[in-house]
């Protein structure tokens, strides 16, 4: 029975001793992968949808674990750039939202899991581009 206790006292101490900072860095470390882009869905004033087939040509980003994004068009490199993962509000709903910043434009991530991540133009377009790994 000692060491049950011992063994729940030591794993709480571990888990206390997390960084407050974790969940900014589980955002960052979840959206590192591919992304194939998949379509862009227009804003209120420029409604549009958008997808490989009627652009004529593909788009994926690549998000590194050092910070860096590298946008490819038709599998071409055509930009590599920093990017950065930090909390605030959303232009639409003035709610705290992750937001993240790349090639010169924030978007609130709208959503984000194992296999699709959405992001909206955090400005009075909003504007919503989704991908897919």
């Amino acid at each position: 029975m000692k060491k049950l206790l011992l063994s729940f006292t030591v794993c709480f101490l571990l888990t206390s001793m997390m960084p407050v900072d974790a969940s900014k860095e589980a955002a960052a470390g979840s959206i590192v992968n591919t992304w194939i882009w998949e379509k862009s869905i227009g804003g209120s004033t420029n409604p549009y949808v958008a997808t490989p087939k009627t652009i004529g040509f593909t788009k994926k980003i690549v998000f590194t674990e050092n910070g860096r994004v590298i946008t490819y068009k038709n599998n071409v490199e055509i930009r590599n750039s920093a990017y950065q993962i930090e909390k605030g509000k959303g232009y639409f709903d003035q709610s705290e939202h992750d937001l993240i910043t790349f090639e010169g434009k924030t978007y609130v991530i709208e959503n984000l899991d194992n296999q699709n991540l959405t992001i909206v133009s955090n400005n009075q377009e909003g504007s919503r581009t989704i991908f897919k790994r």
